[in-house]
């Protein structure tokens, strides 16, 4: 479960790491509300789980609550990388003096955990791991002995950060462990010019295995549709993009979220309705995708095996006959393969469905669907 940035700063506050005052706005008014209680220059900071905000304009000073208001009407209804932003952190301007790198990351390749430290951070820290690698140190830890305060002094003196850093980094482990993170990051952690070591960003990733251990209020309405899709018998998994995709087989659903991302778009969901894709099981799936809000287009790709693809054609019509109204919502992108392709596809050339467009290829596909996604 990824974590929008107050509420990985909510963990960070309750693990005593310092973090600047602020709120969550869901309008132009109350980001107005919070800055003019906060009294001091604000930045309005677009809530979306993805990364590079500020260069996407996601990110905005403000130097009162009218000027809050501005902005946050801008920033709001954004969309950053197929994240819609729903809402904003208003919190009061914090000026660095330094900029640092930390996370700690769960490293299955080792099975055990990884420190990673820079002394350089801010939004180039993507390019600086590729052009300077040696910039930031990283540090495997060992599960059993994990990051005490000798350990956290030893990162901050071999990344170049400051002894007031060591502390924080100490209380960044525990979050990650203490919460089961599977990821904690703080880019960028900063040195202020009055020499506090402040979390000025976010990024946390919680194991939702370990959810039954914690009382996390993280619900969101991804959490009722993967419940609704788990009463089906639907393998489904929420995730944050437009294009909604479902397919038949886990291996065509992965390969089918990778070519959505590789046509510009982000992928709604993973869905796989498996080897038996009768009208009902189709019924089911659009019916849980187009329930997502956040979906703009459908993507249906499937390869006939045991199932044909007559059978999953003739499962579309009628699940579109179900549905009605609700099968009118959004574009549906068909590509058919494999066994009883042609058959498939006349099937549905003959039931003229509006929303329905066939392609016959995954490339395609995806690219219509990522189109039709971006209102082209």
């Amino acid at each position: 479960m990824d974590l929008y940035e107050h509420q990985a700063k909510e963990l960070f506050g309750r693990h005593g790491i310092p973090i600047p005052p602020g709120r969550v706005a869901a309008t132009p008014e109350e980001a107005k509300a919070v800055a003019a209680e906060l009294g001091v220059p604000v930045v309005i900071k677009a809530q979306v789980k993805t990364g590079g905000r500020g260069k996407a304009g996601g990110i905005k000073a403000a130097a009162g609550p009218a000027s809050a208001e501005e902005e946050a009407a801008g920033v709001l209804g954004m969309d950053i990388k197929g994240h819609l932003v729903r809402t904003v952190l208003v919190e009061a301007a914090t000026v660095p003096f330094e900029e640092y790198y930390a996370a700690f990351l769960v490293d299955r390749a080792q099975g055990g955990f990884l420190a990673m430290v820079s002394a350089q951070g801010g939004m180039e820290i993507e390019e600086l791991a590729e052009t300077d690698p040696d910039a930031i140190v990283r540090l495997p830890i060992d599960p059993v002995t994990g990051v005490d305060a000798d350990t956290a002094r030893l990162l901050a003196a071999k990344a170049g950060l400051p002894d007031a850093a060591a502390p924080v980094l100490e209380r960044l482990w525990q979050v990650m462990i203490e919460e089961d993170a599977l990821l904690v990051e703080v880019n960028p952690l900063i040195c202020t010019t009055d020499q506090r070591i402040v979390a000025l960003d976010g990024k946390v990733t919680l194991d939702d295995a370990a959810a039954f251990r914690h009382s996390w209020a993280y619900t969101e309405a991804s959490a009722g549709l993967e419940e609704q899709a788990r009463a089906k018998g639907l393998n489904y998994v929420k995730l944050d993009g437009r294009v909604g995709v479902i397919g038949n087989g886990a291996g065509l659903v992965m390969s089918t979220l990778d070519v959505v991302a590789g046509a510009g778009a982000a992928p709604a969901n993973f869905l796989d309705i498996g080897g038996g894709a009768s009208a009902q099981v189709m019924a089911d799936g659009l019916e849980i995708i187009l329930a997502d809000p956040d979906v703009r287009s459908v993507l249906v790709n499937v390869f006939g095996g045991i199932t044909t693809c007559d059978a999953v054609a003739n499962g579309i019509v009628t699940a579109l006959e179900l549905l009605g109204e609700r099968g009118l919502a959004r574009p549906i992108v068909v590509r058919l393969d494999g066994n009883n392709a042609e058959v498939g596809r006349r099937i549905l050339s003959d039931a003229r469905h509006p929303v329905v467009r066939q392609v016959s290829t995954m490339d395609g596909a995806a690219e219509t669907a990522a189109r039709l996604a971006a209102g082209v």
